[in-house]
């Protein structure tokens, strides 16, 4: 990398069941204002704005268009949008900052899961000519995942249940769920409700900057020292669900595994999936874990990613990290995954 480029602003909603008051554009306008806010920027000084969204979750196409009423797109603005997570927005804005086109970047994500039966959306993400038709929801895929997981060895029910509690002991005050909340009935064997995910609305932003710029815009910034995604075969059948190479892979290639990382923001939105995230990650018992509570505690689809990599630049920031490592994941049973490496200067 020729320019070194941090994270320099993080700000998010707090994560509700149902937003159905508000529109996208009025759910996304205080996290924009905030995250800008934190800088003493003005939109007309951001470089390049990036989104990530999806129109299955809004129900009509290029929604994301609509979004751009927030962000104020007269006079025309350097702009685009990835319909995935906003993890991977934030990657595209890395990439144009890279080229020294932009110094600056606003990138932001947000999803509305509640209008829908989000378990059904999420089929549509499946080989559509031998699996969707089946129709097997996120939380059954999951489960086969789970339960793979615990004929190995690799962990039982009760270590899931620890990861759970464990997660929404969190302080964070954006989360949907926070405190001891009971484990609830199974869902699908072997997943109980307190394995999945909240269903939630939110939305996420951060903002890029590169090299004095970023100095000049705080006082620690979070400088992304590497970044990488990678994906594996779309046929489930083909994977080995109980182990993630593709995460190792990203993880590898961002330089993950030169020197420890002291926190880990874990893109997982079931407890299953964050053994196999910790497994291929190498990350021992001294890492902290998810102290935002990670998917768990609040899971905004198309958003949660990008607060993943949000939540560990703010702990930079605030110097209760040095070297932190976030992840963010699309796709069913950790299809897709993105790994970031950042680190703040030293003290």
């Amino acid at each position: 990398m020729t320019r070194e480029i941090a994270v320099v602003a993080f700000a998010q909603t707090d994560t509700l069941r149902t937003t159905e008051e508000h529109s996208e554009v009025e759910m996304l306008m205080p996290v924009l204002h905030a995250v800008l806010e934190r800088t003493g920027l003005k939109t007309s000084d951001i470089g390049f704005t990036c989104s990530g969204s999806s129109d299955y979750l809004a129900g009509r196409a290029f929604s994301f268009t609509l979004a751009l009423d927030g962000v104020g797109a007269w006079p025309p603005i350097s702009e685009s949008h990835v319909e995935t997570d906003g993890a991977w927005a934030l990657y595209e804005a890395w990439t144009k900052l890279l080229t020294g086109d932009a110094d600056t970047a606003l990138v932001y994500s947000y999803g509305k899961s509640s209008p829908g039966s989000l378990r059904d959306v999420l089929t549509r993400q499946l080989d559509p000519y031998y699996v969707a038709p089946l129709w097997p929801d996120s939380v059954a895929l999951a489960a086969l995942q789970a339960q793979a997981l615990i004929d190995t060895g690799a962990t039982d029910e009760p270590a899931l249940a620890a990861i759970a509690a464990r997660s929404r002991a969190t302080d964070n005050p954006h989360a949907q769920l926070r405190g001891t909340h009971p484990h609830g009935d199974y869902q699908v064997r072997p997943l109980r409700t307190g394995d999945c995910p909240p269903v939630g609305d939110g939305a996420a932003a951060v903002i890029l900057a590169a090299g004095d710029r970023a100095r000049e815009l705080c006082p620690r910034p979070a400088w992304i020292r590497g970044i990488d995604h990678r994906i594996e075969a779309h046929a489930l059948g083909v994977r080995d669900l109980t182990d993630s190479p593709s995460t190792r892979l990203a993880a590898a290639h961002a330089g993950a595994f030169e020197r420890p990382v002291d926190t880990a923001e874990l893109h997982a939105p079931f407890t299953s999936q964050e053994v196999v995230l910790r497994r291929a990650l190498d990350l021992g018992d001294d890492v902290r874990v998810n102290p935002s509570g990670g998917a768990l505690a609040a899971n905004p689809m198309m958003a949660a990613g990008l607060a993943r990599i949000g939540e560990a630049a703010a702990r930079i920031h605030r110097g209760e990290s040095d070297r932190a490592l976030a992840h963010a994941t699309s796709g069913p049973c950790l299809q897709q995954n993105l790994v970031a490496v950042l680190e703040g200067d030293p003290r």
